[in-house]
């Protein structure tokens, strides 16, 4: 038996790369969602009941962390997947760890987007601006800090203020939106006081999206668009994930000293760079220390037959999610060596055995 435990910002796509793989490797499988949004969870129960799968390979836990533990330390849940943040994706992998578990602990992101100077500027400013504020910055895919690189700063960041100032934010069941809300009230407050944050740490706020307000959801909670500009890696609004529609620009004089700053990041689960020069992208694939990485495509998530996954604080763990990875981490290799008596010699053998 398996288990996964999953975020609240996909509830149903992140529990779709684990349960599948699982199941068809031979498992069954315990989903502990978030306590968020319990509902997809029962809802996906439900659908693979109608579909046939018998009773006990699909299971559904909800609860906090008193369900985590359960699951942890339970004797039974042989492997533990987990995407979330990287405090909780840490204490995951060394709980599960120490009593034996296999663990794939996928935790937080810092993605950086190098802007080069050859870069399509229209291009590189629709991929920020969706990167960023798709999902409200609430995905562990999002963009959240742009190293713009030379003379392009100066050139995008207007670009990138107009379009920020912008952005459709709305009720999330709106077709037009193009941001929703925050999950919850206290994450909006954790969202704008990394805003506090910024400005009083020196960094300059080009557009402010605090205590913005929806017509008819005066009540809601809803964070605008934000972009700050001049950050510096020495800020919190730059080492920490904010995991909200903040977008940090950083400037570096040239690709050295851009690559340097993304290896120098703790984090390290996707990247992009844009540009037009094919040498600049093969060396930037080639040398930046992040697991996945995106030439021209801001979002790099793989497509399914590949894995899942970061590297340094985003990651705990030997395996990517699904894919090949996938098929592994739900899977034990048994090694099975077999004679028969018409192939055995007699007498004994002390060596150690060969084929015959």
């Amino acid at each position: 038996m398996v288990a996964g435990i999953t975020p609240f910002n996909f509830p149903c796509m992140v529990p779709c790369w684990m349960f599948p793989v699982a199941i068809a490797c031979g498992n069954a499988f315990i989903l502990k969602p978030s306590e968020r949004d319990p509902s997809p969870s029962l809802f996906m129960a439900e659908l693979l009941q109608q579909a046939g799968l018998p009773d006990g390979i699909f299971n559904v836990v909800q609860g906090d962390k008193v369900a985590v533990d359960t699951l942890l330390h339970h004797d039974d849940v042989k492997a533990l997947s987990f995407v979330g943040s990287t405090p909780i994706a840490q204490y995951i992998y060394e709980t599960g760890a120490h009593h034996g578990k296999r663990v794939q602990a996928l935790g937080g992101a810092k993605n950086h987007m190098v802007v080069m100077p050859d870069a399509d500027l229209d291009q590189a400013v629709d991929a920020l601006i969706g990167s960023a504020y798709g999902s409200a910055g609430e995905r562990c895919m999002a963009i959240s800090v742009a190293v713009l690189v030379g003379d392009v700063a100066d050139r995008i960041v207007p670009k990138l203020a107009e379009r920020a100032k912008t952005l459709k934010v709305k009720n999330g069941m709106e077709l037009d939106a193009e941001m929703g809300p925050i999950v919850t009230q206290q994450a909006k407050e954790r969202i704008e006081g990394y805003i506090d944050i910024g400005v009083k740490e020196g960094a300059k706020l080009v557009v402010d999206g605090r205590g913005f307000k929806v017509p008819g959801f005066e009540a809601g909670f809803f964070t605008g668009g934000t972009l700050f500009d001049h950050v510096t890696p020495s800020m919190r609004i730059y080492k920490e994930e904010i995991f909200g529609p903040v977008l940090a620009c950083v400037r570096a004089k040239d690709f050295t000293e851009a690559l340097a700053l993304v290896n120098d990041h703790e984090y390290g689960n996707g990247v992009a760079c844009f540009t037009s020069d094919g040498n600049v992208a093969r060396e930037f694939a080639r040398h930046v220390q992040v697991g996945m990485v995106g030439i021209n495509v801001p979002i790099p998530v793989p497509m399914a037959w590949h894995g899942f996954g970061g590297c340094k604080k985003s990651l705990f763990g030997d395996m990517h999610a699904y894919g090949e990875e996938g098929v592994r981490f739900y899977t034990k290799q048994k090694s099975v060596m077999q004679r028969w008596a018409s192939s055995i010699g007699k007498g004994a053998e002390f060596v150690m055995p060969t084929s015959k």
